[in-house]
């Protein structure tokens, strides 16, 4: 049964059980989250990262939990199953928005509701237009983090947690992935590795900034040179045609 589905009997039976919509966000703020994802997440975007989530979760759990650790206005995106309480106030859950109308996504990698290969074709679409070299960072650990993993090109990286399904099927056959492998094991392992490359990637911008400013001043030096020889030239022609 497609997880979207499972939670949303879950939902069903919570209800029944007259648990409320206030029970499920009390137990929803004490999932346990290691303090270096968030210390993560944070520096991440400060740097100048944006940050979006590809999740087959709900909007109700991700917004809740997010809300509460105060990192909603780090993401400038979520792609997820909605989540919303109805009149009854009970927690429904629905299948994938965008891909609700389709029979089928087509991906025999990713349950029916959600293809998460599709979802990073869309943003590699999207950032293809945008100004400057971008460059995503694909954290995950479930089996369906797999087929995103596999739309990454040779400029990208991907980061499985180590011993979760999507770093089993990575180990199998690591020659289908282009991007750059990085793995992790926890929140603290997840923060050291997730920052070196982003501090990797501006260190390399920054250095390509400098030399195109060097070539810049170098092509100016240049330039004013051949000016002043063309302004010697002319004073020396000048002298010699005008003289009293």
């Amino acid at each position: 049964m497609p997880w979207n589905s499972l939670m949303e009997r879950t939902m069903k039976e919570i209800h029944e059980q007259e648990k409320t919509i206030d029970d499920i966000v009390g137990a929803l703020k004490r999932v346990p989250i290691h303090p270096r994802v968030v210390t993560a997440i944070k520096y991440a975007h400060a740097l100048g990262c944006e940050l979006r989530i590809v999740s087959d979760a709900n909007l109700f759990f991700i917004e809740t939990i997010l809300e509460h650790l105060g990192l909603r206005n780090y993401f400038s995106e979520i792609n997820t199953n909605p989540g919303f309480m109805d009149e009854q106030g009970r927690l429904r859950i629905s299948p994938y928005r965008e891909q609700i109308r389709k029979s089928s996504h087509g991906c025999t990698l990713c349950p029916p509701n959600m293809c998460k290969g599709l979802i990073i074709e869309r943003i590699q679409a999207t950032i293809a237009k945008e100004v400057g070299n971008k460059k995503l960072i694909y954290l995950g650990d479930g089996a369906g983090d797999y087929c995103p993993s596999l739309k990454l090109t040779e400029l990208d990286y991907v980061m499985p947690r180590m011993n979760f399904p999507v770093w089993e099927l990575i180990s199998r056959n690591p020659i289908l992935i282009k991007a750059e492998i990085h793995e992790w094991s926890d929140g603290e392992d997840l923060e050291h590795v997730l920052l070196q490359i982003v501090e990797g990637l501006l260190n390399r911008q920054i250095q390509l900034l400098c030399w195109q400013q060097q070539q810049l001043i170098a092509s100016s030096r240049r330039l004013l040179l051949q000016q002043l020889h063309s302004l010697q030239g002319l004073s020396q022609y000048l002298s010699r045609e005008y003289r009293f």
